[in-house]
């Protein structure tokens, strides 16, 4: 197999999984949404923020990502009968 065709194999099957995997998102409540986005938000400024401080990239993602997630889930507004005018 060529290195062109295993790059090309390989950003094949990584499409297949992310639409897969983004697939599975579409039933979520608005809780589960804001902890989803919440959390990849936290990871990708986690570990941007750890590969820039020359700490852990990995740690900082995990860190930033825990956090995100919880904070996109405690924030989510489940309605409760009132709506902003």
């Amino acid at each position: 197999m060529t290195k062109t065709t295993r790059n090309a194999s390989a950003a094949l099957f990584a499409l297949l999984v992310g639409a897969g995997a983004l697939g599975g998102c579409s039933n979520l409540n608005q809780r589960e949404n804001r902890a989803l986005a919440g959390g990849a938000i936290g990871a990708a400024g986690g570990a941007t923020i750890g590969a820039v401080t020359g700490g852990s990239p990995v740690y900082g993602g995990l860190l930033g990502g825990a956090a995100g997630a919880a904070v996109g889930a405690l924030s989510a507004d489940e309605g409760g009968g009132r709506r902003r005018r």
